[in-house]
């Protein structure tokens, strides 16, 4: 996502192999010393989007000494995450900045990866997953009864993480994790994400005792007691299925060898699980709050679809069918703010990609961002509007002009449980509240960093309905 900035200042160049070499792909010069970073940093998403404009499907850029390759087409992003996703990595910086997550799904390669997935795709099972709508709607419900009341403005991005972080921690840890033990854990957390605000460049080493990387490393240590601990004390009870995420990751055994998962890769698996599977749904639903009290006439057809279906009471997962209207407004928030904004990745042996070779070694980007707001896929891509999801107008979208959860083998193994659970958390609360800017508010930019997080924050107005 963000693994193209480089890492280490000072990193060597991209090898290049001795055979002829095309034509470069074109690209915005930049300076000698710094190439395209000065350009970058003050306006990214920008800078990638006017870059991809000008440029075409295939961008170079450098930032220091190192090259860079955008892709801006959907042919090319099915190139590296699905037709030859065997010759891409993920990206070094990522590989560096990430390592704090050990050997999980979204940090491991090769085999490992592999064996990795197969082990943990039961637990993300549809029917597994599905039974968790009622705990999401009730974690909803419990947090609409104690905290919200009409008139108050409240901090709604802040609201919806620890909403998104109390469902994970109950579906991964059902009735394990404590109410004490479950703030610890959004502390902590906290303090993790915050290491990547404002992205990773120039960031100093893990390694080097700074106040901020003491603090890093007492969070990593307390979230790791907590996940141990809990571990083992599942270990004790070893038939005991709680219906929960852990039980299914202690329970599943590589076909091949009968061998399960060690208490490190359930460590690592774990806290993969804590950092991404609440982050990037309680950004999805923040930037849908601020998209909603800008577009009037989008949140009146919601509450049209909401009454009609549900007359006020609940949803539940047989209502999902029902709500195709709720779910198109989750689409286009993810389409216009996604919260993985762009991804890199590292070419392991030289290939093609637009009529360009790209060496052994590139470093390759693709962003969400600047595919999902592309005028070749999308009329008015800068346009809020849900109903190009229900009236036709994407049927013929290629695949990869739209890619919120990735794609190919390392598709997001969570994304059945994180768009259940957005549909389900906006019609909860939409149905009971309106939410209107606070002043100053109505205007929030997006901070690319780890995700796509409003720069400010995002302070709202609650309205209860009648």
């Amino acid at each position: 996502m963000w693994g193209w900035i480089v890492y280490h200042w000072g990193m060597a160049n991209v090898a290049r192999s001795s055979a002829a070499v095309p034509t470069l792909p074109p690209g915005p010069k930049g300076s000698l010393l710094t190439g395209n970073l000065s350009e970058y940093m003050p306006d990214q998403l920008g800078f990638l989007t006017r870059s991809a404009k000008r440029y075409g499907d295939v961008v170079r850029l450098r930032f220091l000494n190192v090259p860079l390759y955008l892709l801006n087409h959907p042919d090319h992003v099915e190139y590296v995450l699905v037709k030859n996703n065997r010759n891409f990595i993920k990206d070094r910086a990522e590989r560096s900045g990430l390592r704090f997550l050990g050997q999980g799904l979204l940090t491991s390669e090769g085999e490992p990866w592999r064996r990795q997935r197969r082990l943990a795709q039961p637990a993300f099972h549809r029917q597994r997953i599905s039974a968790y709508g009622r705990t999401m709607v009730e974690s909803a419900e419990g947090m609409l009864d104690a905290s919200w009341q009409d008139g108050e403005t409240r901090g709604i991005q802040e609201d919806m993480s620890r909403l998104t972080l109390k469902i994970v921690s109950n579906t991964l840890f059902g009735a394990a994790i404590t109410q004490e033990l479950e703030e610890e854990v959004g502390e902590a957390l906290e303090v993790v994400m915050g290491r990547f605000t404002g992205g990773i460049l120039f960031k100093v080493p893990e390694r080097i005792p700074t106040p901020a990387n003491l603090r890093f490393r007492r969070a990593i240590r307390r979230l790791e007691e907590i996940i141990y601990g809990i571990i083992r004390e599942r270990r004790g009870a070893p038939d005991e299925d709680s219906g929960d995420l852990l039980s299914m990751l202690l329970a599943t055994r590589d076909e091949a060898t009968g061998q399960g998962m060690t208490d490190e890769q359930l460590r690592d698996e774990v806290l993969t699980i804590f950092l991404a599977g609440h982050e990037t749904t309680a950004l999805n639903l923040s930037w849908t709050w601020h998209l909603l009290a800008a577009h009037p006439d989008v949140e009146e057809a919601l509450h049209g679809e909401l009454r009609e279906t549900l007359g006020g009471r609940a949803p539940t997962m047989k209502d999902l069918a029902g709500l195709s209207y709720t779910d198109a407004v989750v689409k286009e928030s993810m389409r216009l703010y996604p919260p993985v904004w762009g991804f890199g990745r590292e070419a392991l042996q030289d290939c093609e990609i637009g009529g360009f070779r790209v060496p052994k070694g590139t470093q390759v980007i693709v962003s969400q961002w600047v595919m999902h707001r592309d005028e070749r896929y999308f009329e008015d891509p800068e346009v809020f509007r849900p109903e190009r999801w229900t009236d036709g107008s994407t049927e013929g979208l290629p695949k990869y002009a739209y890619f919120p959860f990735g794609g190919g083998p390392r598709l997001c193994i969570g994304q059945s449980f994180a768009k259940m659970e957005a549909v389900l958390l906006l019609a909860t609360i939409a149905q009971r509240f309106r939410l209107r800017h606070a002043p100053g508010q109505e205007t929030v930019e997006p901070l690319p960093s780890l995700t796509l997080r409003p720069n400010t924050g995002l302070r709202m107005i609650l309205s209860e309905r009648a």
